[in-house]
């Protein structure tokens, strides 16, 4: 079965969709489901050493700052709705909007890093590191590789708004494809974000 091309839109002008289209690339959902199947092993794994040595662990957790984990994740629910309405704003080509709003998913990831460097360097200057105790080990590797990916996506958020810009002419269905599957990335760091928020902070 062959699919019709889509083609370009100007900016004012609705992009048509077909409804059974799956957003973004296939490719990006494969790397999604692969990342989450990681992630779900690290935090079973979490919960499994946790159980072990529940005392430990919260212990360990009361030296976190709850506030500091509740605005970050304020950042990332932010910037995920952000990016959501980003991408409604292009099929509405509201292109000039969009990128605005980008801009401002952008903003709000970028304030995620810094408030998690200086997490970061509190613990250190307290003497807490990867080697103090399991529970330290999990929250410096875990929240690493999620800061990771979070650079990641500001940079494919960079590239989304500079796509826009850049089309003054309107988009093709491959420049909207690739904005839904930088969207669907986004969506996937603020998601992990959560559960990792829940558990190094929250679980009791």
């Amino acid at each position: 079965m062959t699919v019709q091309p889509q083609a370009a839109t100007t900016p004012g002008q609705p992009h048509s969709r077909a409804k059974s289209r799956l957003p973004g690339e296939e490719g990006v959902w494969f790397f999604i489901l692969g990342d989450l199947l990681v992630f779900t092993v690290f935090f079973a794994t979490f919960l499994y050493y946790r159980n072990e040595d529940v005392v430990l662990f919260i212990t360990s957790q009361a030296q976190l700052n709850q506030g500091i984990g509740v605005l970050n994740t304020l950042l990332m629910l932010s910037s995920s709705w952000f990016v959501a309405t980003a991408v409604h704003c292009v099929r509405l080509g509201l292109y000039r909007t969009s990128w605005k709003l980008l801009l401002l998913a952008f903003v709000c990831g970028a304030g995620f890093i810094v408030i998690k460097f200086f997490e970061y360097s509190e613990k250190i200057t307290a003497g807490i590191t990867l080697s103090t105790n399991d529970f330290f080990m999990y929250y410096f590797i875990y929240t690493g590789i999620h800061g990771i990916h979070v650079l990641i996506g500001l940079g494919i958020l960079l590239y989304m708004t500079l796509l826009l810009r850049s089309r003054q002419s309107g988009l093709t269905a491959s420049d909207l494809q690739n904005l839904e599957s930088g969207a669907i990335f986004w969506h996937l760091v603020d998601l992990l974000w959560i559960v990792i928020f829940a558990l190094l902070y929250l679980v009791k």
